[in-house]
């Protein structure tokens, strides 16, 4: 028996949509802001087409919210969940970027393969780690340089201003996030 069946698919055409009604905003207006096509939009948000990373960020911005969100979003939460390392968990699969966790839980990650946009800045709510699982990586936080190499690991609290790049190719990181919906209290 599969652990996985394919209703399990990432459907992250739902949670766009629900993100989109919940500003109140047509697709012509998520169109304009994102600069991708209405028909485009409409593919996604039917299941018909699956984004690429890139194309997800930039709906994810017109949406005033990150592609992580949603796909934290896209999916039914589970107790137990099985994620293989084939598994496109419903995004093309040259985007070099795969959830390893699916669903809306009070984490999120995800692995990251081959070079990264450097020049997009980060700032989460919540805390933050990640895990160079091959290859080696710079890291810009709060204005300092990191070069992480194979099995280090990067801790950003939340709130920490941050852009990172792969330096050789192969590169595999791991980000390991609080969700933004966890309200994070010191105790």
């Amino acid at each position: 028996m599969d652990d996985k069946d394919s209703k399990d698919t990432l459907r992250v055409g739902a949670a766009v949509r629900r993100r989109r009604r919940a500003l109140d905003l047509t697709l012509a207006a998520v169109a304009a802001r994102s600069g991708l096509s209405v028909p485009f939009l409409s593919q996604i948000e039917n299941e018909r087409a699956r984004p690429s990373m890139r194309s997800l960020e930039r709906v994810a911005d017109a949406l005033e919210t990150t592609a992580v969100q949603l796909l934290a979003a896209a999916d039914a939460a589970r107790t137990v969940d099985v994620v293989r390392a084939g598994d496109d968990s419903g995004l093309v699969a040259d985007t070099r970027v795969r959830p390893v966790v699916h669903g809306h839980h009070q984490l999120h990650a995800l692995e990251f393969t081959g070079e990264h946009d450097a020049g997009r800045e980060y700032r989460h709510r919540n805390d933050e780690l990640m895990y160079i699982a091959d290859g080696t990586a710079e890291v810009e936080a709060e204005g300092r340089a990191y070069r992480l190499e194979r099995g280090d690991t990067l801790y950003l609290s939340g709130g920490v201003r941050h852009r990172w790049r792969a330096t050789e190719p192969g590169t595999r990181i791991l980000v390991v996030a609080v969700a933004d919906h966890v309200e994070v209290t010191e105790s």
